[in-house]
């Protein structure tokens, strides 16, 4: 990467957060939602995160065949996968498409959610065109993502992972850089194609050589230097 300083994939909302939140909330279009409490979401609606943040997760629906005596088995369900983050004033919209179903949840407690439909960003132009570049942003990001995971070895895999999580949404301190936002290793695993056993092994050992760090509540971070040479 050819800066130590973040990136984010935030489009500011061109000063109309207050007007737009406001407008929501008066057709009782937001909610406050629990640590891990799922996000009834609905095909149409754009959703926008006012506060906290939501973590997108995704599996897959498989059809079972029955190679012995042909026939549907019923369909079996995968893991979730961690797909990502969406931060305080970023949009979202979730679009399943059989096998794959993406959700999204609430990541932190108290994370509230405000939601338009796409043609109510008629009356603000100008925001249906930082959302739509946000949308491309986020586009560029998934494509980074694929050719982390394309990565033979485990261990690149995780540091290109937390590379990208900290240029995006990193935040400074006297070490170099932290994601605001605790991680599980199950979670990491899960995005990096590994097992739980084999992040904590690769935390550790990536701990010891000083790769990176952790501040309060287990917190993870990278020096700055180290981001400022990928």
């Amino acid at each position: 990467m050819s800066s130590s300083v973040p990136s984010s994939d935030f489009i500011p909302l061109i000063g109309q957060e207050t007007e737009i939140f406001n407008w929501a909330k008066s057709h009782y279009r937001n909610h406050t939602f629990a640590k891990d409490e799922k996000v009834a979401t609905r095909p149409g609606l754009l959703y926008f995160v006012e506060s906290g943040a939501i973590r997108i997760v995704g599996k897959a629906q498989v059809n079972v065949i029955d190679q012995k005596f042909p026939r549907q088995l019923p369909i079996a369900d995968s893991e979730e996968v961690f797909l990502g983050f969406v931060g305080a004033g970023q949009p979202f919209e979730i679009v399943s498409q059989f096998p794959f179903q993406l959700q999204a949840q609430a990541h932190l407690d108290e994370t509230e959610l405000v939601w338009l439909y796409w043609e109510d960003l008629e009356k603000w132009p100008q925001l249906r065109s930082a959302v739509m570049e946000t949308f491309r942003h986020q586009y560029q990001r998934k494509l980074f993502w694929l050719s982390i995971l394309g990565q033979k070895r485990s261990l690149d895999r995780l540091m290109g992972f937390l590379v990208l999580l900290l240029e995006e949404y990193g935040q400074p301190c006297v070490e170099g850089y932290y994601l605001p936002y605790p991680l599980t290793h199950a979670q990491i695993a899960s995005a990096i194609g590994t097992t739980r056993v084999t992040v904590t092994r690769l935390i550790g050992k990536l701990r010891q050589q000083n790769s990176i760090f952790f501040k309060q509540d287990n917190l993870i971070g990278l020096p700055s230097l180290f981001l400022s040479q990928n």
